[in-house]
């Protein structure tokens, strides 16, 4: 396991609809180290939903859960509840700027209100001993100053919240959707880096605009951690690179094609359990972008594996269309 200070030098960002156990155990097989999150998980789906919510592998391992809620004691107990499953952090959203969060009084909204955080770091710290972080963005609306950032921070940080992930735009809570809030408002990524010099004592990671891990080394000369969303996604392969560059691990040796087969096992395994092949192929789409015959990759899965009767012969059919290096 990679020590405390270097925990988290790299993480895959918490992606709705994406970042399942599926993409979790995908990603998986391209690094070892790197810090997996889920999607984000209310409090009223884990406390009062139909299922297991907080399921997830041993072989996911590190991961992290984000929670979306403002409730202190609610939150609490789902953290209590997840540590309990073995989760090796809990991390709260105060980032979403979606119209269902903010109805429900958590995500970027919570911005306004630090002392409403603090008191929900401070409920689910009394609960656990694993690491609680905070996820949020630099501001909201016209509430963008440096000094509204910092009250949130001081308000967490004195209730002993030392680890924050840092979404360098801010968000608008109205007028844009949540993939214009990704896009439109400007990344100021100066903001992050000032934060981690006057706060030196936390554990500061930036997010947002991050495409290459030559920009993830960029950014760790000037902060502590870096967060990959919709990149590490489309392009998966990028995290095959994490465990030499980031964390001084030996070099990946598989290739793509091999990657892909590797998850066969856990293909089987799910599919037995009835799981839908397409569920699990869908995350794996862009393992070959960039590559000769990518898109007959992409086009033959899309087409065919979401059909009942798809299998792992589906799969073998698209690896065809990729030339093996």
């Amino acid at each position: 396991m990679v020590s405390d200070s270097t925990f988290r030098r790299f993480s895959v960002a918490p992606m709705l609809d994406w970042t399942d156990k599926h993409c979790r155990t995908f990603h998986r097989k391209l690094t070892h180290h790197a810090v997996l999150y889920t999607e984000m998980i209310t409090t009223g789906a884990i406390l009062f939903g139909k299922g297991d919510y907080l399921s997830f592998g041993e072989h996911e391992m590190p991961v992290a859960l984000q929670l979306g809620g403002s409730d202190p004691t609610a939150l609490a107990e789902c953290a209590k509840r997840a540590a309990e499953h073995g989760y090796s952090e809990i991390n709260l959203n105060v980032g979403c700027p979606s119209d269902r969060v903010q109805n429900g009084r958590f995500g970027a909204c919570l911005m306004a209100e630090p002392q409403l955080v603090a008191d929900c770091v401070a409920a689910m710290k009394a609960q656990v001993n694993i690491p609680v972080t905070v996820k949020t963005r630099i501001g909201i609306d016209e509430q963008d100053s440096y000094e509204f950032l910092t009250a949130l921070i001081e308000a967490s940080a004195k209730v002993g919240c030392d680890d924050f992930i840092i979404h360098a735009r801010k968000a608008w809570l109205q007028g844009l959707s949540p993939k214009e809030n990704r896009e439109i408002p400007p990344l100021d990524y100066p903001r992050v880096y000032q934060l981690k010099k006057d706060y030196p004592e936390l554990h500061i990671s930036i997010n947002g605009g991050v495409k290459t891990l030559d920009d993830s080394l960029h950014h760790l000369q000037h902060i502590d951690g870096v967060m990959v969303g919709r990149e590490a996604y489309s392009n998966p392969f990028m995290l095959s690179q994490v465990d030499e560059l980031i964390y001084g691990e030996q070099a990946f040796s598989q290739t793509r094609h091999q990657v892909v087969r590797s998850m066969y096992d856990y293909f089987e395994q799910q599919m037995s359990a009835g799981a839908n092949f397409w569920h699990i192929a869908r995350h794996m789409l862009g393992i070959f972008q960039g590559q000769p015959g990518a898109r007959g990759f992409r086009r033959h899965l899309s087409e065919n594996g979401h059909k009942r009767e798809a299998d792992l012969s589906v799969m073998e059919k698209a690896l065809s269309f990729v030339p093996e290096q």
